[in-house]
């Protein structure tokens, strides 16, 4: 049963994004609030097939948190590609990190570049990555939008522990804004590389705010525990 729910909910998944992509390309030539709009709605899509097709529902708690600081960014936990979708229903337009591949693809990879995300060439030290902070203060600067970022790097199953990236680390003392943590259990029901997804229930935490100030290393130890401290309440 698992098997054929989750067929279903992968070809109208990938079937979904390909059609929002190639909509999306008049849109290239607009500007950005259209591609986000069109982002937005591929979001609330993905949440609802996850229901209809697994029976899994997608609680959010904390959202108060995303209303105490004008300028803020996220920093989330990563377990599955469901958060990447799901925290763009809640977050106004989040200018994403991701690696430079994504921006390759056709159709999806333009629109990721339209609506400003900033690539990273990851595991080296490149002139592309050179001025990468750089990259990143500009963009808040510029913009309302808030960073989202994901510390862990990649996915890691729900059960994983990895140690947070130190780029987190300069990013917080790059922007001096507050930091919003994010633990969720997206892992559970949409399993890192696995066909299969499961019915149950998605919670995302958005915690306490972390205020500028610290040092890089302190936020980091900070953000971690915080993180994975939530993640083990809600597992």
């Amino acid at each position: 049963m698992v098997f054929f729910r989750s067929l279903f909910f992968n070809i109208f998944l990938y079937s979904g994004i390909a059609l929002v992509s190639i909509v999306a390309a008049p849109f290239l030539f607009l500007k950005d609030k259209y591609m986000l709009f069109l982002g937005k709605f591929l979001s609330y899509y993905v949440i609802w097939i996850l229901k209809v097709f697994l029976n899994t529902k997608t609680e959010f708690k904390g959202l108060d948190n995303l209303t105490k600081h004008e300028k803020f960014f996220v920093a989330s936990a990563h377990q599955s590609m469901f958060e990447t979708f799901a925290l763009q229903t809640v977050i106004n337009g989040p200018v994403f990190i991701l690696k430079k591949e994504l921006l390759r693809i056709p159709f999806f990879g333009w629109g990721l570049k339209k609506i400003g995300a900033i690539e990273i060439v990851r595991n080296t030290t490149t002139k592309e990555n050179l001025n990468f902070f750089d990259k990143i203060k500009e963009s808040i600067k510029k913009s309302n939008r808030p960073l989202l970022i994901f510390p862990q790097g990649t996915r890691v199953k729900y059960k994983d522990r990895v140690p947070f990236k130190k780029g987190v680390g300069k990013i917080y003392e790059t922007l001096k804004i507050p930091c919003i943590p994010v633990g969720l259990n997206s892992g559970k029901v949409w399993p890192k590389n696995s066909f299969n997804k499961y019915p149950g229930k998605i919670t995302i935490s958005f915690l306490n705010p972390i205020q500028p100030g610290l040092e890089k290393e302190k936020f980091i130890e900070k953000l971690q525990t915080e993180i994975y401290k939530e993640i083990d309440l809600i597992d």
